[in-house]
């Protein structure tokens, strides 16, 4: 028998065990300014490195065999060495990364280790330092994730590990249709007009008043085809009534899965082999 596709979005990472993770990646901005903070770094403590190397040798026949050496020795400490190791150690974390809220992991989710960070600071040394970032930035522009070279050769992005803080919940159904709400059919709307119109109920009171009636009769039109009856209310007041009927529903029916769950694994120390664990 055929199979079913399962349809991973762009801002979805499918691990091993085929499990779709809802992984954001850092934008381009953030990755250009995160990398020009390494950049800034690296580029001090390479002038450091060559001024502790000019101290040691001082002047004279010694310095001028030994400053081509420690130049090069220089180059490669800061531009790989250092790179490798601090992403290595700190599991695809860097002072730019931080700075920006980002972490190098791989394209199916798990943390980077040595291999991925050894490639991308050797490819860094063309695409970042003998180009000036030139080749970094035309290859992130046009990457899917804001990859650039190196992410690409180690199979690598950047991901966005600061998460935005999670909304004030939304009121109950308003008292007017409280009648309606029992007995309404709501459908499942799509993602983009479900962000919207909870979006619009948490900042509706901070609208201008007339932004405020534009935007309601916009959304109200785009959730009337999956609603029936629709009420004869206001716009505003009936996408408050959707959003929270929308919100009640769903939280009731985790909580009834929470409660069949229990009931089926209560008084077994371990669930049945095969039994989801949750």
């Amino acid at each position: 028998m055929p199979g079913t596709a399962a349809a991973i979005r762009q801002d979805e990472v499918l691990t091993g065990e085929a499990v779709a993770l809802d992984v954001q990646p850092l934008g381009y901005f953030l990755r250009a300014v995160g990398t020009l903070i390494d950049l800034i770094v690296g580029l001090a403590l390479l002038i450091a490195v060559w001024a502790a190397a000019g101290w040691v040798t001082g002047t004279g026949a010694a310095a001028a065999t030994l400053s081509p050496i420690l130049s090069i020795t220089a180059l490669v400490l800061v531009m790989v060495v250092i790179p490798t190791a601090v992403e290595t150690a700190t599991r695809g974390r860097s002072l730019g990364k931080l700075a920006v809220g980002g972490r190098i992991v791989r394209l199916d989710g798990g943390a980077a280790g040595f291999r991925h960070a050894f490639i991308r600071a050797l490819v860094g040394v063309f695409e970042l330092w003998f180009t000036v970032g030139a080749v970094a930035g035309i290859v992130g522009a046009v990457s899917p994730r804001s990859q650039r070279l190196g992410d690409l050769l180690a199979g690598t992005f950047s991901e966005r590990t600061r998460a935005p803080r999670l909304p004030a919940p939304v009121d109950g159904v308003p008292g007017p249709l409280a009648g309606w709400a029992r007995v309404a059919d709501v459908g499942r709307l799509p993602d983009r007009v479900a962000r919207r119109a909870a979006r619009f109920v948490r900042s509706a009171d901070t609208l201008d008043a007339a932004a405020r009636v534009r935007a309601a009769g916009t959304l109200a039109a785009d959730v009337a085809p999956f609603v029936t009856p629709v009420p004869a209310v206001d716009p505003e007041l009936f996408v408050r009534g959707v959003v929270a009927v929308r919100r009640d529903r769903e939280y009731t029916a985790l909580r009834l899965e929470a409660e069949r769950v229990d009931a089926l694994t209560a008084g077994t120390a371990d669930p049945p082999p095969g039994f989801p664990r949750r």
